[in-house]
């Protein structure tokens, strides 16, 4: 049986990627071959080369939330907040730092626009607020938040653009799907005029993706929830695909998920919504999924545990050994792998 420590590597703190490449196409690619075992190295823009007319790309068109704010109680205390879940209009999820401060029935305020009463108090430490405001929710925090960018990345990110996807179209995210980072608008329609089709799921990613795994038995380790949805038109472009036998490669570990949450035993999907807990790890028989564009990601994390059911636990281990020996840059804004 297979523990959290087995997915453990030793990592260099430098090559921790703090700001992302210009343009965003010129990071490096890892390319594996599943079918030799091959590594080699190259740049992002070599997938015009790797992918071939009918492949199918699957991406994940979240939009990250500005959702990091700062609010003050009646006292002034000063209170750190960061949106997880919407439930409704005025009803969301959030962590709060320091939570001392956020005690039920307190109201907390933003800015003249925008104040929170805290509810309730969750078993994993967050609060359950109610938000008031007028107008369009999103049009005020945008004009107060700051985006959520992950605990590893100490350097201020001077355009909040880079921590969207150009494709980037349904607000909700707490987290980019980073693996999408790295694709211009350029490279996408390059890819389109060589007939490499594109189908877009909807998951929305939460902070719960940084959340480290605590117990060593994968078997008890709960996952997160996220909202995913996969319309009509969608599913019937995936399911083309595998009809025809092309090849479906998932942009990032997101859209791996919703695909894998969706699909039936032959690998075909349908068109709905829902929320996903869905831990994906070895071993694990992939129904949908032919091939994987994605990021580095961290030790012990659910999300190298999922590439390694992709590729299996040594090999990825050894690829990732290779990333390290020949310095990419990791993690959220760091270098690609293409497995294939």
């Amino acid at each position: 049986m297979l523990k959290r420590s087995d997915f453990y590597y030793d990592l260099p703190e430098n090559l921790i990627a703090q700001t992302p490449v210009y343009p965003r196409d010129s990071s490096r690619l890892l390319i594996y071959d599943k079918s030799t075992n091959a590594i080699t190295d190259g740049v992002f823009t070599d997938i015009l080369n790797l992918l071939k007319a009918g492949d199918l790309l699957v991406i994940n068109n979240t939009k990250v939330l500005p959702a990091r704010m700062f609010s003050y109680t009646p006292n002034g205390g000063k209170v750190e907040i960061l949106l997880l879940k919407r439930f409704s209009l005025t009803e969301w999820e959030v962590m709060v730092k320091p939570g001392k401060k956020a005690k039920e029935g307190v109201t907390l305020t933003i800015n003249e626009e925008l104040s929170l009463t805290v509810k309730s108090r969750t078993e994993s430490g967050g609060r359950i607020v109610d938000f008031k405001y007028n107008g369009v929710f999103e049009d005020v925090i945008s004009r107060v938040g700051e985006m959520p960018l992950p605990p590893y990345i100490k350097e201020k990110l001077k355009d909040q653009s880079r921590y969207q996807t150009v494709y980037a179209k349904n607000p909700g995210s707490s987290a980019a799907p980073t693996a999408g980072l790295h694709f211009t608008t350029e490279l996408i329609q390059k890819l389109k005029d060589k007939g490499v089709e594109f189908a877009t799921v909807e998951l929305k990613v939460g902070l719960g993706t940084f959340r480290p795994v605590k117990e060593d038995d994968l078997t008890n380790h709960v996952m997160h929830t996220e909202w995913y949805e996969i319309t009509e038109e969608n599913a019937e472009i995936i399911n083309k695909a595998k009809r025809e036998g092309r090849r479906v490669i998932a942009v990032g570990t997101t859209s791996v998920r919703t695909l894998e949450t969706v699909a039936d035993s032959n690998g075909f999907v349908k068109a709905q919504s829902g929320d996903t807990n869905i831990f994906i790890y070895p071993p694990y028989t992939f129904k949908c999924v032919n091939g994987l564009i994605t990021n580095f990601h961290l030790p012990e994390s659910t999300l190298i545990m999922l590439v390694s059911a992709f590729l299996t636990r040594e090999k990825t281990l050894a690829m990732y050994k290779h990333a390290v020996d020949n310095n990419y840059r990791f993690f959220s804004f760091g270098d690609a792998c293409m497995i294939l």
